[in-house]
């Protein structure tokens, strides 16, 4: 997905705005009813098409070739699926003093989530770093997290996870992993169909993106689930995931350093394996946690960047 222009007038990315002006709607607005169950099943949809396009974009061969510098890829996952679950567990020290119980899952479960493409392409293009293979690390580590991501979960967060079970498991295959091969499958008839309108699937990603989360939202506040999310919680989330960014960072830098990577790939290193994915994790949440998934996201969206 193409980044939103920012005007210079604007202090924040247009994008980060539209998610916050939907957590608004939802806050003030929320679907009930008809209406949820109408928006539920949208949602659904909505997911399933967007890992259908997942899969329609992603060139097998340039994955194929990509696996050439598999130490680079390796060393990715590993901060992305490893190391940062780890930190995630070592996490729970801040339970209760800077977390609750339910932002501490949402904070667990970002750190499962796979890396995100466009952030780390864009920030390794600024810092001159070797940006094919943060593009190829994205692309592996989003293939990966398709499976990673919901089995993690299974074996960190349980039922803990508020809603989360076995039969998410199925949800997964069902409505992440089904659309995902057949987008691969497709690809050979709509994948130049699919590289003309990249601009206008790019808005349907985001507007789907945006759907999930008023549907989240809208169930959370149903739930009186907010009640349980105070000012200084929140404080507390943005200081601990700031934490846990610096820590990924210097991580990351001296990790690939020790492993005698050069600049260039030490810095795609740095910035696909110390980014989660919105675009990934939101439709996840929504499957894996149901009527819970706002405050399993929350950590996720304040961590956007």
């Amino acid at each position: 997905m193409k980044r939103l222009h920012r005007p210079r007038w604007m202090p924040i990315d247009p994008y980060i705005a539209l998610l916050l002006g939907t957590v608004g709607l939802a806050a003030l607005l929320p679907a009930r009813g008809t209406g949820a169950d109408v928006a539920s099943g949208a949602s659904t949809a909505a997911i399933a098409f967007l890992f259908f396009l997942y899969g329609a974009r992603l060139s097998t061969r340039e994955a194929l070739d990509g696996l050439k510098h598999w130490r680079l890829h390796v060393t990715v996952l590993a901060c992305t699926f490893v190391v940062f679950p780890l930190l995630g567990l070592a996490a729970r020290g801040f339970v209760p003093v800077f977390l609750t119980d339910p932002l501490y899952q949402g904070l667990l479960f970002l750190t499962l989530v796979p890396s995100t493409i466009q952030s780390s392409i864009a920030f390794t293009s600024i810092a001159r770093g070797n940006v094919p293979a943060a593009i190829c690390a994205g692309s592996f580590s989003s293939l990966v997290g398709i499976v990673a991501t919901p089995l993690l979960a299974a074996a960190l967060l349980g039922d803990s996870g508020g809603g989360f079970s076995a039969g998410s498991l199925v949800k997964i295959v069902f409505q992440l992993l089904v659309p995902f091969v057949a987008g691969q499958l497709l690809r050979r008839w709509i994948g130049s169909f699919v590289a003309r309108h990249r601009k206008v699937l790019g808005l349907v990603d985001r507007g789907s993106i945006l759907l999930v989360v008023y549907t989240a939202f809208s169930e959370g506040m149903v739930q009186g689930i907010w009640h349980q999310v105070s000012p200084a919680r929140l404080g507390g989330l943005l200081a601990v995931e700031a934490v846990l960014l610096a820590v990924m960072l210097l991580l990351t830098w001296y990790g690939a350093k020790a492993l005698r990577f050069g600049r260039a790939d030490r810095i795609a290193i740095q910035f696909a394996g110390s980014k989660k994915s919105l675009a990934a994790g939101l439709p996840m949440a929504s499957v894996l946690f149901g009527a819970h998934a706002a405050l399993a996201v929350l950590p996720l969206m304040l961590s956007t960047r």
